[in-house]
């Protein structure tokens, strides 16, 4: 089953692009809430890679740990395989610095099809 590992593996790297992209972003910090509707929600499926990283750390933690748990959800697994984490941390920071209009979710869906 490649689709679910895949999904699993990808747990993970939103906590850890979070980290590693914020922290070579040279602009300032703004709340996550500055990308909320006149409701309070914020679309994580239209969050850009430039977005997060011009949040604030724990805004974009707490960010992350939702995508983690949305693929979770996907996936309907409850494992990851951590050795896998830091190569595709890696693409996704990667893919984020060359194209930061692109939304999160579509850099996690470009890295894992450019690996299959």
């Amino acid at each position: 089953m490649r689709g679910p590992r895949l999904l699993v593996s990808a747990i993970a790297i939103p906590c850890l692009v979070v980290a590693a992209f914020i922290a070579s972003s040279a602009s300032a910090q703004v709340p996550l809430s500055s990308y909320a509707d006149k409701n309070g929600y914020v679309d994580v499926q239209k969050l850009t890679c430039a977005q997060l990283a011009g949040t604030f750390q724990e805004d974009a933690d707490l960010l992350a740990a939702w995508y983690s748990g949305w693929y979770n959800g996907l996936a309907k697994a409850h494992r990851a395989k951590i050795s896998r984490v830091k190569d595709d941390l890696h693409l996704v920071i990667v893919h984020c610095k060359a194209n930061p209009n692109v939304t999160i979710i579509k850099a996690i869906d470009s890295v894992f099809k450019g690996k299959k």
